[in-house]
């Protein structure tokens, strides 16, 4: 019988919390315990879960195969730094970090130590998302918002790397070219960091995406829009639904020529989706969906749009 994987989650409060849940419901895991700065907090989810609570991380790490990271992103860099150099396999909330130098530093230690590191960009295992990709040739344009309540939670950083690095990280995913022009702009509302953007990106093979994201929103808004040659693709994450429109001779419908497909998704455990296919890697010892090296590249062009967005004229 296959000894089953020793996991720990560090960081139990929204997410993490989540995250444990999950490893706890898994056969194949052993939640061997949750790491928390607040022990009270550490002891009431080790309660719950049936396992070990510890305050102070590095005791953690030292008893286990892999981790979940979910502390605050100023405190990544640290913490995943030291899992690596422990001897863990690290899933890791997004962003990866707080600068381009310390994910650099990252990917590095984790393929000098052979380790799987796995960036949770959590939108990348929504069905209509998946099934989106699956279609798309070649972009030519992109378009996103997302739109959202606001909310303490996330606002230690700015929008762009709190919410529309999820976009970020889906168009580079999609348009297989370097970005060749940034032109993006921001402004600060309730807080004193950048609480709505909205950036014009141009890649050199000419694909044009346009993002928005809001934490200022009255309404709440996820939706992804991909042009390319004869056909378009969009995905209402909310709705969880997915529409394509192709050219098709013969086709009947609003457009003549033109076939029209609406896809509805049933509600879906995406977290799940994304912890199974990080303990895949981690037992197969192979890439996951979302390496340290793509979420390295996402925070890089977030970074680059925060320093294009402060020599812009707003």
């Amino acid at each position: 019988m296959t000894a089953r994987l020793k996991v720990g989650v560090i960081g139990v409060g929204y997410l993490g919390r989540f995250h444990a849940e999950k490893y706890g419901a898994r056969p194949e895991v052993e939640l061997l315990g949750v790491a928390d700065l607040s022990r009270p907090r550490a002891q009431e989810v080790a309660q719950a879960l049936n396992t070990q609570a510890f305050s102070d991380y590095r005791r953690l790490i030292s008893r286990v195969d892999a981790v979940s990271v979910a502390v605050p992103t100023t405190q990544h860099f640290a913490v995943v730094r030291d899992c690596l150099e422990g001897g863990c396999q690290v899933l890791v909330e997004k962003p990866l970090s707080v600068t381009v130098a310390e994910a650099d530093e990252l990917v590095r230690l984790a393929r000098k130590h052979g380790r799987i590191l796995m960036v949770g960009h959590l939108e990348r295992f929504n069905s209509a998302m998946e099934e989106l990709k699956k279609r798309v040739t070649q972009p030519r344009f992109i378009e996103s918002h997302r739109l959202a309540f606001y909310k303490e939670r996330g606002t230690d950083v700015d929008v762009v790397l709190d919410l529309m690095i999820h976009d970020l990280d889906h168009v580079l995913s999609l348009v297989s070219s370097p970005v060749a022009e940034i032109r993006a702009a921001g402004v600060s509302v309730l807080t004193d960091r950048i609480d709505l953007a909205n950036v014009r990106l141009e890649f050199a093979n000419g694909c044009i995406a346009n993002l928005t994201a809001s934490r200022m929103s009255l309404k709440s808004m996820r939706r992804f829009r991909l042009f390319q040659k004869e056909a378009y693709l969009a995905v209402d994450f909310e709705g969880r639904e997915l529409t394509v429109a192709f050219r098709k001779e013969g086709a009947i419908g609003p457009v003549p020529g033109v076939a029209l497909e609406i896809k509805h998704y049933p509600p879906e455990d995406v977290l799940l989706k994304e912890i199974s296919n990080f303990l895949r890697a981690v037992q197969k010892q192979e890439e996951p969906v979302v390496t340290g090296e793509a979420g390295r590249d996402a925070l890089n062009l977030a970074m680059e749009i925060m320093a294009a967005m402060k020599t812009a004229k707003v």
